[in-house]
């Protein structure tokens, strides 16, 4: 859901000093003059429109934004945790992966975070399976018996495969899974007819790509009155959201998609950052809107009249007070927030049982916390989503 745009940004002070600055003063109500977000790496849609931001706050408040980029969801996420920067323009991985204590948040250095949410970039394109337009396939059922993209190490995309399959009552033993060695490799694969569908974004270079391709490109589109449907996909991927497509190869908004897709990036934090600053951060994020909702492709997806306030993380109580302000936080958005912060105090306390339990090594601990995590939720009346990873 997300675009890309250039800047650069004024030289900054150090790290430490930019990042940790007000994380724990609690009379912070404005933002310190130097501040750092983690991001996804240069060129990314989530770093450029993070240095666009960052133009706004240097041009409106005279705060300077460093943009510190990360090459995957441990690296956009060590800062926050050790206290050096409050913020990141993370990903799902960095915010619900975190959250859960799965896949590499699962290991023995981190275990389910606390995270919080400030914000949700919801543009206009999806993230979702992309096929070839001579597959012939019109939606997620029409891929059993196709040939689908499994990335070897990217347990990420291949899960959203998983739960759009589950859409459609499907699994990967409906589809002929063929695998490849990235995520290039698997769109590459749709342009040379080695297979018919992988995961990707709209606005992706390689769907462009394929849109120029011989074979064309088409996207299958996800019915958002079929309840029963997304049902199945979000006890797979509860981060998913319905969304009409209308950005990115073969889309406009005279040819929408009706599809799902999840937000990216997310805007978030840690529980223990200074609710003052988050409630600053948040509030600048919304009056400078229109100041940088123009200056990087998908930064329209901050609008706050775009948000979802009962995802799949508990939002910062800082944000929650800005929110209330303007009026658009409701009363029932009380009730799933403490809901979220409940399901994070028992995996927090599955988490310290698995840490006094003995293993043989490494593959065992993943394991015993993988059997855990789901019965503690199991037993809590929550669902676990992934029970082994």
């Amino acid at each position: 859901m997300r675009r890309f745009a250039l800047s650069t940004l004024t030289a900054v002070a150090a790290l430490a000093l930019s990042g940790a600055a007000g994380i724990h003063d609690a009379r912070a109500q404005k933002l310190p003059d130097q501040l750092t977000w983690t991001a996804y790496d240069v060129g990314s849609g989530g770093y450029n429109q993070a240095v666009a931001i960052g133009n706004a706050l240097k041009n409106k408040q005279g705060v300077t934004l460093r943009v510190l980029p990360g090459k995957n969801d441990v690296s956009r996420t060590v800062p926050l945790r050790e206290g050096k920067a409050p913020f990141s323009a993370n990903g799902v991985g960095g915010t619900y992966m975190a959250q859960e204590g799965m896949y590499e948040f699962g290991g023995k250095d981190w275990g389910p975070q606390p995270v919080r949410s400030l914000l949700l970039n919801n543009s206009d394109a999806l993230l979702t399976v992309v096929t070839a337009k001579d597959a012939n396939v019109k939606t997620i059922a029409d891929l059993k018996g196709k040939r689908v993209a499994w990335v070897v190490g990217a347990p990420s995309l291949n899960q959203n495969i998983t739960a759009l399959l589950a859409f459609a009552n499907l699994d990967w033993k409906d589809v002929q899974k063929v695998e490849f060695g990235g995520f290039g490799q698997a769109m590459d694969g749709i342009i040379n007819n080695q297979v018919d569908a992988a995961f990707t974004s709209t606005i992706s270079g390689k769907a462009f790509q394929i849109e120029s391709s011989p074979r064309g490109i088409a996207w299958p589109t996800v019915p958002h009155t079929d309840k029963e449907g997304w049902k199945r996909l979000k006890a797979k991927a509860p981060f998913y959201v319905p969304f009409m497509g209308t950005e990115g190869a073969g889309l406009s908004k005279d040819k929408p998609v009706e599809g799902a897709t999840y937000p990216y990036p997310v805007l978030m934090t840690y529980e223990a950052v200074d609710a003052g600053m988050v409630y600053a951060m948040t509030k600048a994020m919304v009056e400078l809107f229109n100041e940088y909702k123009d200056a990087a492709p998908g930064n329209v997806g901050w609008d706050i009249k775009r948000q979802v306030f009962d995802w799949v993380v508990p939002v910062h109580e800082g944000a929650i007070k800005y929110f209330k302000e303007i009026g658009v936080w409701k009363p029932e958005y009380d009730k799933s927030n403490a809901e979220l912060i409940k399901r994070q105090k028992v995996l927090a306390d599955a988490w310290a049982a698995h840490g006094k339990a003995s293993y043989a090594d490494d593959k065992a601990a993943m394991a015993g916390w993988q059997k855990l995590r789901a019965d503690a939720l199991t037993k809590a009346g929550m669902e676990p989503v992934l029970t082994e990873w």
